[in-house]
């Protein structure tokens, strides 16, 4: 008993929320790791997309410094070689598409390359329902030629 009278505990205080938190884990944890893996997959194309943008401009930028149209479909090629590895991008599979039809254009008249970089990314590690094992991302960039500069 204490000075102000006998104290009294209700019966059961603690017993009513015994377990509601363990409860509300297991509720929410797999929402939580959805979550987490939609975040990781949002994250892990953009960047895939952002290197095949780049790849795609740098691309086109070495395409259209080309003397020919064989010289810009090898330059396009070695730059997505180039750009894709130092970007550490995983592509499964990896095109480039190269329209010089530019470098038939007469000497003075305006004309662009054009190029198409195709990048397929595998997603099939992070097994999220619902959502594709891969990603095929797809950037095309056009880059002037030089309108005064020799063609074959």
């Amino acid at each position: 008993m204490s000075a102000h009278g006998p104290v009294r505990r209700r019966v059961g205080a603690t017993r009513d929320d015994a377990g509601s938190i363990t409860l509300e884990l297991a509720i929410l944890a797999p929402v939580l790791l959805l979550l987490l893996g939609l975040l990781i997959f949002a994250g892990r194309v953009g960047v895939a997309r952002s290197a095949v943008d780049h790849t795609a401009a740098v691309a086109a930028r070495d395409a259209s410094m080309a003397r020919s149209a064989d010289g810009a479909r090898n330059a396009a090629n070695e730059a997505i070689l180039r750009e894709l590895g130092s970007q550490d991008v995983d592509c499964t599979s990896a095109s480039v598409a190269v329209d010089a039809t530019g470098f038939s254009a007469s000497l003075g008249q305006p004309a662009v390359v054009q190029v198409t970089v195709t990048c397929v990314v595998s997603v099939a590690d992070l097994a999220l329902p619902g959502l594709p094992g891969q990603r095929v991302l797809t950037s095309t960039f056009v880059s002037p030629l030089d309108a005064h500069r020799g063609r074959p």
